[in-house]
């Protein structure tokens, strides 16, 4: 049995997000709850944890399973909808940003 949890439209880049999904990918849920903790400064590792934990309450509370014997079976970051938006440039013209978002999917399966 298998637990999941999604996070969409998270305001961060995938690619920063990713650097921090794979930190605890196949780990136990206690390690990598742990690991999501003392990860210092990062914003990526506040928002994959919150899912975890979301993942980790729905193994308990809808699928009736023990938290103790949960792992990291699968965990991606993949790439939302980008919001364009436009600046002010020099001698008249528009420069394009692009803040991109994130799409945050974490499964926890029971150890056998």
């Amino acid at each position: 049995m298998e637990a999941r949890a999604t996070a969409k439209y998270v305001r961060i880049s995938p690619s920063k997000a990713k650097r921090v999904v794979d930190l605890i990918r196949g780990k136990d849920l206690k390690d990598a709850q742990n690991i999501l903790t003392f990860t210092r400064n990062n914003k990526a590792a506040k928002m994959v944890k919150k899912v975890v934990d979301s993942a980790a309450a729905n193994a308990e509370n809808n699928h009736n399973l023990n938290s103790d014997n949960l792992f990291v079976y699968q965990v991606s970051a993949n790439q939302g909808t980008m919001m364009r938006r436009y600046k002010a440039g020099s001698r008249g013209r528009a420069n394009p940003l692009v803040h991109r978002t994130s799409h945050i999917t974490v499964v926890l399966k029971e150890k056998e």
